[in-house]
Order: structure tokens, then sequence, then C-alpha cells
């Protein structure tokens, strides 16, 4: 009796666990593409860098392969919203630099550039993330 108890507390708490993890991941289908970006891209510190390439293609390519819910432009950069954060695509060099961020971190340091978009401080903004509508 208590043993399958155990199982069945065990069981539970594996389930609980994938269940969390699953709903955290900021790869998901509405999240930035950070695996997709790392492995497209050269790592550069905490960002990653494209030769070559503008900003506006770079931030095409990452729109293209997981659409943003919304985009901005703005002194040649390019920046893209999905959800709790946010992409920034600017000119670096010859080519472009990649900076995936905190919505709230990267409206505050864009702000006059998105003015579109939903300020993170106000009382109804939701983010877009895990129990967006509730």
């Amino acid at each position: 009796m208590k043993s399958a108890r155990l199982v069945r507390a065990a069981v539970a708490a594996v389930l609980a666990v994938a269940l969390l993890a699953a709903c955290s991941s900021s790869d998901g289908n509405n999240g930035v593409p950070r695996g997709w970006i790392r492995d497209k891209y050269t790592e550069s510190g905490a960002a990653w860098v494209v030769p070559s390439r503008t900003p506006k293609q770079v931030a095409d390519a990452i729109h293209g392969h997981r659409a943003a819910l919304d985009r901005a432009t703005g002194a040649r950069t390019q920046f893209l919203r999905y959800g709790d954060d946010m992409v920034t695509v600017s000119p670096y060099r010859s080519g472009s630099r990649i900076e995936i961020e905190d919505y709230r971190n990267g409206y505050h340091r864009h702000s006059r550039y998105l003015t579109y978009w939903p300020d993170p401080d106000s009382a109804s903004f939701r983010g877009g993330g895990p129990g967006e509508g509730k």
C-alpha cells in the first residue's frame, strides 16, 4: 500500500517537473528562437555577430524562422518582441549584432523607438509568457 503511494507520488513529481520545464522554456513556440540563433550565428560574449548582413536582413531571417509578436525600427536598429523577451539587431562593423534581453530592460533602453509597444510597467501589460490571457 505504501509502495503504491510512493510510486504515484514519484510519478506525479516527475510530471510536475517536466510540465514546469516546458512552461518556463523561452525557446517554446512563441519565445525567442534562442537555439536557432545560437546554431546559426557566431557568439561573441553575451551577443551574436553576423558579418556582412544588415540588421534588417538578420531580423527578417529571425522573424522568418519564428514570427515575432511585434517589430519596430529605429536608428538603423531592428527590434523584435517575443512575449517577455526582445531581440535587438543593431549595426556592428560591416554586419550586425544580435542581443536578446528581457522585454522590460530592452523597452526601457530603447523606448524612444518602441512608441507603440506596450509599456511593461503598466498594470495591463501581460507579456505573452506562460499564463497569458488569464
